[in-house]
């Protein structure tokens, strides 16, 4: 091949039909491969040294066409994996509590704490998987090795303490 300017518009008119329809059919999209084949050729433009020696243009064509459609893939899928990153953030700021609410939640928290100092660690155990993590009482139970029964007598008993601690607050307000 040869470096002279001339030659590039040579296979720019020569091969840019062509070039289209195969990434029309790669792509799916005749605007997405018309872009693609003119970076095709700004790529040789800038590149144009690297024409010396090329024996086959159709071939060297594909080759810099479908590297440059790896890179748009790769490109949209950082884009949309950035894109839903913030797409997370935007909700996570829409659902954060008020300072008025993270004291209400502080202040359940430390309550809670207050009613299980007063029970067994197995019912300390079995409250904290219920209730925090969401799990049966035969997956409790299996957990600390009792029965369901003992599950629910180890539940019943944390929630009257905290009813327990609840009286004790409203009395003294």
């Amino acid at each position: 091949m040869n470096k002279n300017p001339a030659f590039v518009d040579q296979l720019y008119r020569n091969h840019q039909s062509w070039l289209h329809q195969w990434l029309r059919k790669k792509v799916g999209n005749s605007e997405q491969a018309a872009d693609l084949v003119q970076d095709t050729f700004i790529k040789i433009l800038q590149t144009r040294d690297e024409l010396f020696g090329v024996k086959e243009p159709r071939a060297y064509l594909v080759t810099i066409a479908r590297n440059l459609m790896i890179d748009q893939v790769r490109r949209k899928r950082i884009e949309q994996a950035y894109l839903n990153e913030l797409s997370q953030m935007e909700y996570m700021l829409d659902t954060i509590p008020s300072p008025e609410d993270q004291l209400q939640v502080v202040q359940a928290i430390d309550q809670i704490c207050q009613a299980l100092i007063r029970v067994s660690e197995k019912a300390q155990q079995a409250f904290v998987l219920h209730y925090f993590e969401g799990l049966t009482h035969k997956e409790i139970a299996e957990i600390i090795g009792v029965s369901t029964k003992m599950i629910q007598k180890y539940l019943a008993t944390c929630l009257v303490q905290c009813y327990a601690l609840k009286q004790e607050k409203d009395l003294f307000e």
